[in-house]
């Protein structure tokens, strides 16, 4: 069966290239092993954000006080997965699948090569000029002795647990672990969290982290860093952790530590693809070893980021389509952590720079000293930039209340080419928080207003 494009896999970058496909009039097949949304929608971004929000309305109860209201009895948290999976039902029916109204569907099914022109799908081929891969990746689970034997969770079993636990030991420092670190805790679980990295956040600038990590412990979280799994097992019911600051019994061990691409059952060797453990190889604009056969998203190992899969995504079928392509690595990829504080980054950090020995400036502005941040009792926290001497800017670190907002406003400079007098010249809504950008790109102009030469000659200007 002919088709014009196949796309293997329907997490955000497959979700991208069959809407947009199927909406310039192209005739896509789409096929899916497991549910329409992939990782993100269904065991990810989107229930984790549901259980954050519960995590939220507690604490918020919990410190009425601090907003000159009375105390009140913290309410038990009611199981909140069923409100999770209530939001899933309702997305994917009433909201996804429309999106794929002119979009040939096979859910629930599974895609192998045939040759580099051809799919099979439960025992039909399929054909098609453009083929493109986008089946994401799956938690790696790290080889620690007796992880197999234990009933250990990862992000795909979450949120379907039946109840809270009493407690929960979490195997990662990262952006799942530490999201769902602050959630189960403020929801009443007795948490623990251990990883190999010298700080949470490995990719992110040290001060965030740190400020993170106080948050945390602040909130009943106990965190070790550069910790070592020896082992665990199974005792009386509960997940024994053994490690080298201890050992440690917790009803529920989520493992998060890192992901694996889903690639091995696509027979990718028959249509010539080449792969590796990170995932399938590709050139700048998408393209696979065999040049119409494309790999977006997470399972290329590039950038473990569902906003990353989408944009990959809307390249590769641009890429497929115009004679002129767009290079992949020529848009600048954010990144966010939806913890509270949350953090945000974009670009380079304080230290990558001073590694590759870039000329550059810090210039940092605090939540604490913003009328606005104070009053919402949202003071923890800054916005860091590094720029060049003439504003160039080379990376942005934001750590506190709508961090994963404002961030944009540099993404785009970035990509643009801004610079921070730019900023400094656009009006910002008073008193918004991202008026905190304004006030970065403020702060770095006062230190050129302070140099001899620059008030010398503004001086002589002033006199004219």
């Amino acid at each position: 069966m002919k088709k014009d494009m196949i796309v293997i896999g329907l997490g955000p970058a497959g979700m991208a290239v069959s809407a947009m496909g199927s909406a310039m009039g192209f005739d896509v097949l789409a096929v899916e092993k497991h549910k329409i949304g992939g990782e993100c929608l269904n065991y990810g971004c989107i229930p984790s954000k549901a259980l954050l929000k519960s995590a939220y309305a507690r604490q918020v109860i919990r410190e009425a006080e601090k907003y000159g209201l009375n105390r009140v009895e913290v309410p038990d948290a009611r199981n909140p997965f069923t409100r999770v999976q209530s939001h899933l039902t309702y997305i994917n029916e009433e909201k996804t699948v429309k999106m794929f109204d002119k979009v040939d569907l096979l859910v629930g099914h599974e895609a192998r090569f045939v040759d580099k022109y051809t799919v099979s799908v439960n025992g039909t081929n399929y054909r098609a000029k453009n083929i493109y891969i986008c089946t994401g990746t799956r938690p790696a689970i790290p080889p620690i002795e007796g992880i197999d034997a234990v009933d250990y969770v990862t992000n795909e079993h979450l949120f379907h647990l039946d109840k809270l636990p009493e407690s929960l030991f979490i195997i990662g420092g990262g952006a799942v672990g530490c999201e769902m670190a602050q959630a189960f805790a403020r929801l009443g679980t007795r948490v623990v969290m251990a990883h190999m990295d010298p700080h949470l956040l490995p990719p992110a600038d040290p001060q965030a982290a740190a400020l993170l990590e106080e948050t945390l412990i602040g909130e009943g979280v106990e965190v070790y860093n550069s910790a070592s799994i020896r082992s665990v097992h199974q005792e009386e019911g509960e997940c024994v952790v053994e490690t080298d600051t201890g050992r440690f019994r917790a009803e529920k061990l989520l493992v998060a530590a890192g992901r694996k691409p889903v690639i091995h059952s696509l027979g990718l060797d028959a249509a010539g693809v080449r792969y590796n453990n990170k995932g399938i190889e590709t050139d700048d604009y998408g393209r696979t070893s065999v040049k119409h056969i494309w790999a977006v998203g997470d399972c290329n190992g590039k950038f473990m980021l569902t906003h990353a899969a989408m944009h990959q995504g809307m390249l590769a079928l641009m890429n497929s389509i115009l004679p002129l392509k767009l290079r992949i690595s020529s848009f600048v990829v954010p990144w966010s952590v939806f913890t509270e504080p949350e953090v945000a980054h974009v670009g380079m950090t304080e230290d990558a720079l001073k590694k590759r020995h870039v000329r550059h400036e810090v210039i940092t502005v605090r939540y604490g000293d913003y009328g606005r941040a104070i009053t919402d009792e949202k003071p923890n926290g800054f916005v860091k930039v590094c720029a060049g001497r003439w504003g160039k800017i080379y990376g942005v670190t934001i750590v506190g209340e709508s961090a994963s907002e404002i961030i944009h406003e540099y993404v785009l400079a970035m990509h643009k080419k801004v610079r921070l007098h730019d900023i400094m010249l656009m009006q910002h809504s008073f008193p918004s928080i991202a008026l905190l950008n304004k006030r970065i790109a403020e702060e770095w102009m006062m230190r050129k207003m302070k140099k001899p030469a620059i008030r010398k000659i503004l001086r002589f200007l002033y006199r004219l």
